[in-house]
């Protein structure tokens, strides 16, 4: 837990002079009461590649960060399983003002981009660049310990494949929508966040109100 801590604060400090203008944004405490019942966010989950230009609340943006990889006990342990515990996820907020790094123990966005990066993350899927947020689901591979390279990939996939379905989940029953993607352009979006080689961009989900 200690390397994983010292790690991210590692990458925190990396933040850069791109985002100079950009403020953190101070996430409101995940609303637990909320949402319909498992079995029926289930029956309703669909995937929509068309979204409303309205941006999401806070409370909305802050519940969906906790749901897709927010700390729920003590221990700083996820919503999101990870092989090992190695928490090798890191998940990022791509706005229209900016790009976001998810700091789950301060449960806040930190800076790290200014500008709309969210054709990066739409690709030649023009529509999904309405979305008001794009989740990018990241695995640094570097926190697999003991585990082969063949392995760290497949463990990196499998756990960003679990955030992602928390999205999904978090959508359907709380009135959004989304769709999961792995197409995006992802050299540019690891030179815009300033991603190591071992940080591996898996998965993304724009998600915002539906357009219908």
């Amino acid at each position: 837990m200690k390397t994983v801590i010292s790690v991210i604060a590692t990458l925190l400090l990396a933040i850069t002079i791109n985002a100079q203008n950009l403020k953190p944004i101070k996430l409101n405490a995940p609303n637990k009461d909320r949402g319909s019942s498992i079995m029926k966010a289930l029956s309703d989950r669909h995937s929509e590649r068309e979204f409303s230009k309205e941006k999401l609340s806070l409370q909305d943006l802050s519940d969906l960060l906790w749901a897709a990889n927010g700390i729920n006990r003590p221990d700083g342990r996820r919503t999101a399983a990870t092989a090992r515990n190695n928490q090798d996820i890191d998940l990022y907020a791509i706005m229209e003002e900016g790009a976001y790094f998810y700091d789950a123990n301060a449960h806040e966005l930190k800076p790290i981009a200014e500008g709309d990066h969210r054709p990066l993350i739409a690709d030649r899927q023009v529509s999904v660049s309405d979305a008001p947020v794009s989740l990018l689901i990241v695995s640094d591979l570097s926190r697999f310990i003991g585990i082969d390279s063949e392995g760290q990939k497949r463990c990196g996939a499998l756990d960003a494949g679990i955030v992602s379905q928390n999205i999904m989940l978090f959508a359907s029953g709380c009135g959004l929508v989304t769709v999961p993607r792995a197409s995006m352009k992802i050299d540019e979006l690891k030179k815009i966040l300033n991603l190591s080689e071992t940080q591996v961009p898996m998965l993304n989900n724009p998600v915002g109100y539906s357009k219908k």
